[in-house]
């Protein structure tokens, strides 16, 4: 660990101006991005008496090795540029709120020909709407309910695409929960219209939708036609189910936010109420780690920031109001850059009587019980992994503390369709998006420990190419001092590119005994890396082997250091058999005619539609493959050669009796 006074700047090289600054590791990695009115008084407050930070803050900047700032014009520029960072760099020591739970969302994917309606968890994609959050059980009742309504589409593209192939609806096709846009029921701009009147109730126009099928009943009524009439009062009636199902707490015409938190020392949970139309329709909440020591409006502009900066830029999910309750720092620029995403005026504002005060203690009691919940939960699993990565650093003798691990796996079947596999563990957890998957061939295919080698080469070859990077990019922009607004690194339209490898592990585990470890040993020594050590698990005994040792580690059964290597090979194994399979499924399909030199997919296509198959296709003289589209005399030649090749080759291996394994002379 770094001492901070090693790279303290000087007091009078800091200016006083608002700004944006940005710690980094030795490695080059931002690790931390804040803002302040003025950066000389904050910066001074990290480096005056670091032993009287907090401990997360304590640790941040005895992990950075330099930090920069950006001067900016406004507070308004901090807080955009604050964000483009944060967004652009994921520092681990920034504020996140993390989702105390999973929630469903009900989704129309517009960004397709057939948009579907559907059930999502996870990340939002692009182009599709997204309702809610909502309980598991209300939110499947609701679509089934609404599906009656609006027939849009509901089944997965396998589904769709059999239909299309067959002519023939699904289920849903038959019993009217779906237009069946599959075999042609409807029109393209028709089924999309129907998911625009889906979106347009979900988004709070229900009494429109209610008084048209009212009107249309009393028509169907007029005229007699009382089998119409008696649908359309079932379809009034599955509407009025979804609409009055929540309880109307504010004005009809109110559309809000209310947010609320319980905080400690620590951490801090916060829940949100989603208010439209005056009615609740969804609940949302987040639980998050203080890393300074922020005050209440510090947490609230933080939780305004993430929260309508990932979901409201993309989705346009911004109520008129926010209720929040504190009046967040930067409360102007904040209501400002918040309209700009919406597109319109949002009011931030805290409620002091009412109704709205009303609601507002009762998602500052659900905030509450959610933060008892967490700390319940999380107790016993921060203390178990906490013991397991304790006990390994220890049982190993290393001098650093495992904040990340990498694990490596080879896969294949007898030495065809040769893998392997990289996983990620920081603070004892695993972190997906950090995990890599490597095709090995060649030489290097052609055992274990030359695979491993191979893939550990690459692997951190990847990395000090991109920490050369960074040290270029860092040279062309100066020491990072002092820079206005307006240079380059205030251009936030253009992102820059995400290193892939640019974080080196602590530690790296190895699927295998002796052999194995010592090739990746030999693979990083080569690349003149020191500070990242080495160990193998081995799977019969469970032996964890270091380099260049004749005896290995044997760690205790019982020991939660054990257990900890176990989850991580276990992991990377899965996912190394995962990509095994995958490229393995590729091979058996593949085509005899996907050898041939100068044929891509398109004229594959074409020479089997001509020829109606593989057989036709070898059979056919260079005059008969030239009719076909897109082959030329020159590419003809080069297939009938290709063909006589192979089946020259072929004529000439020995026939095998599989009865009784004799060779058969020829």
């Amino acid at each position: 660990m770094a001492n901070p006074a090693s790279y303290r700047p000087k007091t009078g090289e800091i200016p006083t101006n608002p700004g944006v600054y940005r710690f980094r590791d030795p490695h080059g990695r931002v690790i931390y991005v804040g803002k302040a009115k003025s950066l000389r008084s904050r910066l001074n407050s990290y480096f005056a008496n670091p032993a009287g930070l907090l401990p997360k803050t304590y640790a941040m900047v005895h992990a950075a090795s330099s930090v920069e700032w950006t001067v900016v014009g406004s507070e308004l520029e901090s807080l955009q540029l604050e964000y483009t960072w944060i967004k652009e760099f994921k520092p681990r020591f920034n504020v996140v709120f993390r989702d105390d739970k999973t929630y469903p969302y009900l989704a129309v994917t517009m960004g397709e020909k057939y948009p579907r309606v559907q059930v999502m968890r996870g990340d939002k994609r692009k182009g599709t709407r997204y309702f809610g959050p909502y309980t598991a059980g209300a939110i499947r009742e609701t679509m089934d309910t609404l599906l009656r309504v609006f027939p849009v589409r509901s089944c997965s593209a396998g589904v769709f695409k059999r239909a299309e192939a067959s002519g023939r609806p699904c289920l849903l096709g038959y019993i009217d929960k779906c237009s069946a846009p599959c075999v042609g029921r409807i029109s393209p701009d028709d089924h999309r219209a129907l998911a625009d009147d889906f979106c347009a109730f979900m988004g709070g126009e229900a009494k429109r939708f209610i008084n048209k099928l009212e009107k249309q009943m009393a028509d169907a009524v007029a005229k007699l036609d009382y089998e119409h009439a008696a649908r359309l009062r079932d379809d009034i009636a599955a509407l009025r189910k979804v609409f009055e199902r929540n309880a109307v707490v504010l004005s009809e015409d109110t559309d809000a936010d209310v947010f609320a938190l319980h905080e400690d020392e620590l951490e801090a949970a916060v829940q949100v109420f989603h208010v439209r139309g005056g009615r609740i329709r969804g609940q949302r909440g987040w639980v998050v780690e203080k890393v300074e020591d922020f005050t209440t409006p510090d947490l609230v502009e933080h939780l305004l920031q993430q929260v309508y900066g990932e979901d409201g830029e993309t989705h346009g999910r911004l109520p008129r109001e926010v209720l929040v309750p504190v009046a967040p720092s930067n409360a102007e620029d904040l209501a400002t850059w918040l309209g700009g995403i919406r597109g319109a005026k949002v009011d931030i504002r805290v409620p002091q009587r009412g109704d709205k005060a009303a609601l507002m203690s009762t998602v500052r009691e659900n905030a509450e019980h959610a933060l008892k919940l967490h700390k319940t939960r999380r107790a016993g699993d921060i203390t178990v992994r906490s013991q397991a990565l304790q006990e390994l650093q220890e049982a190993l003798d290393l001098p650093v503390p495992l904040l990340r691990i990498e694990c490596f796996d080879v896969s294949h079947v007898q030495g065809t369709n040769v893998v392997a596999s990289m996983v990620v563990v920081e603070d004892g957890l695993p972190k997906k998006s950090d995990y890599r998957k490597f095709s090995i061939t060649g030489p290097a295919a052609s055992d274990d420990t030359a695979a491993m080698h191979d893939v550990l080469t690459r692997r951190f070859r990847h990395y000090l190419q991109d920490k050369s990077a960074q040290v270029d990019d860092s040279l062309l922009a100066g020491d990072g001092k002092d820079l206005v607004a307006g240079d380059a690194v205030l251009d936030t339209t253009t992102p820059a590119p995400k290193a892939k490898f640019a974080y080196p592990p602590n530690l790296v585990v190895v699927d295998g005994g002796q052999p194995q470890v010592n090739a990746a040993a030999r693979a990083l020594a080569e690349l003149g890396i020191d500070d990242v050590y080495v160990v193998g698990l081995a799977k019969r005994l469970e032996e964890v082997w270091l380099p260049d040792s004749d005896f290995p580690v044997i760690l205790p059964r019982t020991s939660q250091g054990l257990y900890l290597l176990q989850r991580i090979r276990d992991e990377a194994h899965r996912f190394a058999i995962t990509f095994h399979r995958q490229k393995r499924g590729k091979a058996m399909t593949v085509s005899a005619l996907d050898a041939v030199p100068g044929l891509g997919a398109s004229k594959r296509k074409a020479l089997l539609a001509h020829f109606g198959s593989v057989k036709g296709v070898k059979a056919a003289t260079v005059e008969e493959l030239s009719e076909a589209k897109g082959i030329g005399p020159a590419l003809a030649g080069a297939i009938v050669n290709h063909f006589a090749a192979g089946t020259a080759e072929a004529v000439s291996v020995p026939a095998i009796n599989m009865a009784t394994g004799e060779i058969i002379e020829t």
